[in-house]
């Protein structure tokens, strides 16, 4: 009789554990915020501009509508980023363009059968839009934009003739900002990749700090492992380019066909030994003997300045986030003192943000890199998220529309807000930071309506509120609700400038609440095994390609193809941590012994370092008498005197 007492408490903490809002207020690093804040504020500004010059203030709204396609993929590489924003501008101008017709058919502001089928029809767009998002990885605010776009021009009482003026409003508003996207990419196109770089940087530097204090690294190990091939997805479209330009000048550098199919050539492999044997010394020194002395209180600048953000430089700091990364899961690491290290990486990182990465101290070269490029992590289950989207929004949706609220669908997108999630955890924390950036927000909101402006005052205030939004949103979804809020009420008012401010507030204070509550009874009703399944598949394939990677080491064959191995391992073994947390963010029962996770990811690390020190020891072996290392895409960097002094 105490098993069913011990399961019912299991299940009860759970429940506890599922339900727990850590994290909801903890800010991320978003060190490109701000200039894709100032762009999208641009964007919006533009967007919204022929309307007022026509004397329509109240159609900019539809342009506005469009403009926010420009808040999807920040974090992408330009190339990826204008095809998707090209897609997510066509899916924006689809949802104006239904919505719209919609409302103009069945008068959902009329009430009845009309607005129960808008109600139907949201829900679906929800789903659909959350499944998409999902697919291409487009998290942030995601498929609520383009749920607000077919929500906001269906209730905006359209006639049919008003219906192709508003959609080709929006789809101006879309190819702006696509175009937006394009300029940055031919005006700033090392952006994502410094980004990416700066990032994997301050991961590495905090993984050191947490080893030099001897806490415990598994979150930070992980979140470096993701953020270093994060870094080095962003640079393989330029490695692409490098490789298509060797292949089409093989007399000049030697192909990447080449060497993969017989190793490097000669020339190159004596050229990496003795790069090697130059910078061996100092990888194994200690961070603190190659800083170079300086004054107090003045910055320390490299002997040699480098073009901003090449990238080569940025291969470079990319190279030596993975050998440290992979060093750290050895007993003897292949560096000195963590702490000074960390130091060094966050001021080259900082440098980056800054554009200038040839500032900072002098690195440790990481010599003979095998680059774990190429590798992409399976995409998660999708269609479970997608039905909780649906059934949340409809069903916020049927209980405004029932209970007479003036802006019903408010309570379907805070629905759609909080599941647009990955599980119940983070559905939680969504729900808490909706409800708190709502309340802050309407403060602020009523602060504004107060002051009554006009269409040109409130235009104003949507772009400066769209500039802090995409500012604050990228630190923590919960402050980006707060411009979020007074940025949908002014959309409102903007479309519609008869209806009393205090009825708008009231609205949106009884939906979003409505809406946060049913999505959170949606999230726990709708209870399935897909992250239990993918956190044992992610098990079996960590331990697969442990073996494998065993295997290559015990028959001497590691060096013959690291760039495969490791990225298949590390690629494993993300899989497994994101899978974990997964499945601990639901109800359902995983089935997995967490020991057996720490274990194939304890091995999984351990066995990274043994192929780094594999693809080392490779570079070691004379020419033509193995597999040679990985040329080096840098040159050695000159050593202060101490430095070159130590033995």
């Amino acid at each position: 009789m105490r098993r069913p007492s011990l399961h019912r408490a299991a299940r009860a903490r759970s429940l506890r554990d599922v339900l727990s809002p850590r994290g909801a207020l903890a800010l991320q690093r978003a060190d490109d915020a701000l200039p894709f804040a100032l762009r999208a504020a641009l964007v919006t500004a533009l967007a919204a501009l022929p309307a007022f010059l026509t004397g329509r203030p109240g159609d900019a709204v539809f342009a506005v509508l469009g403009s926010f396609t420009t808040t999807f993929g920040r974090l992408m590489p330009h190339t990826r980023r204008t095809r998707v924003l090209a897609g997510v501008a066509v899916a924006m101008t689809l949802c104006v363009a239904a919505g719209s017709a919609l409302g103009a058919r069945l008068r959902p502001q009329d009430g009845g059968a009309g607005a129960l089928l808008v109600v139907a029809a949201t829900a679906l767009v929800a789903g659909t839009a959350k499944l998409g998002c999902d697919r291409a990885r487009l998290r942030g605010l995601g498929a609520v934009m383009l749920l607000f776009g077919f929500a906001v021009a269906a209730q905006a009482a359209p006639t049919p003739a008003e219906v192709l003026p508003r959609t080709l409003l929006a789809a101006g508003g879309a190819a702006t900002a696509w175009l937006a996207a394009l300029a940055g990419r031919l005006t700033h196109p090392e952006g994502p990749r410094r980004h990416a770089v700066a990032l994997a940087l301050h991961e590495v530097a905090a993984l050191l700090d947490a080893e030099a204090a001897g806490a415990p690294r598994t979150a930070a190990r992980h979140r470096a492992t993701t953020a270093v091939l994060d870094a080095y997805r962003a640079l393989e479209p330029e490695r692409r380019r490098t490789r298509a330009g060797a292949r089409r000048t093989p007399g000049v550098r030697e192909t990447a066909v080449t060497r993969r199919t017989h190793g490097p050539t000669p020339s190159v492999r004596a050229a990496a030994h003795a790069a090697f044997a130059r910078t061996a010394s100092v990888h194994a020194a200690p961070a603190a003997s190659v800083r170079p002395r300086r004054a107090p209180g003045r910055p320390v600048r490299a002997g040699t300045r480098r073009p901003p953000a090449s990238p080569e430089h940025a291969e470079r700091m990319a190279d030596l986030c993975w050998s440290v990364l992979v060093g750290a899961g050895r007993r003897r690491p292949p560096y000195g003192d963590p702490a000074a290290l960390a130091d060094v990486l966050r001021a080259h990182a900082r440098a980056f943000v800054r554009r200038r990465p040839g500032d900072g101290p002098e690195l440790p070269p990481a010599a003979a890199v095998n680059r774990p490029h190429g590798a992409r992590p399976p995409a998660p289950a999708l269609l479970v998220p997608a039905l909780r989207t649906v059934l949340g929004t409809g069903l916020a949706g049927a209980v405004a529309l029932g209970l007479g609220l003036g802006h019903g669908y408010w309570a379907a997108l805070s629905a759609a807000a909080v599941l647009h999630s990955v599980d119940v955890r983070t559905a939680t924390r969504r729900a808490v930071q909706r409800t708190l950036g709502t309340a802050a927000g309407l403060v602020l909101a009523v602060a504004v309506l107060g002051l009554r402006p006009g269409p040109l005052a409130l235009a104003g205030t949507v772009v400066a509120l769209e500039l802090l939004l995409e500012y604050a949103v990228a630190r923590n979804y919960g402050l980006g609700v707060v411009f979020l809020t007074p940025l949908a009420l002014l959309l409102t008012e903007l479309a519609a400038p008869a209806e009393p401010a205090g009825a708008l507030v009231l609205d949106r204070a009884v939906g979003s609440l409505l809406g946060v509550l049913l999505a959170l009874l949606c999230a726990l009703a709708v209870v399935h095994d897909r992250a239990a399944v993918r956190a044992r598949r992610a098990l079996a394939a960590c331990v697969l390609a442990s073996a494998q990677a065993r295997e290559a080491l015990a028959a001497g064959r590691a060096g013959a193809a690291p760039e495969v191995l490791q990225a298949r391992l590390a690629a494993a073994v993300v899989e497994l941590r994101e899978a974990e947390d997964a499945a601990a963010g639901e109800l359902w029962p995983a089935g997995t012994d967490p020991a057996d996770l720490a274990r194939a990811e304890r091995r999984a690390y351990r066995l990274l370092g043994l192929l780094a020190a594999a693809g080392r020891e490779g570079a070691r072996t004379a020419p033509g008498t193995g597999p040679g290392p990985v040329p080096l895409p840098w040159s050695p960097p000159s050593l202060s005197p101490s430095a070159r002094s130590r033995p």
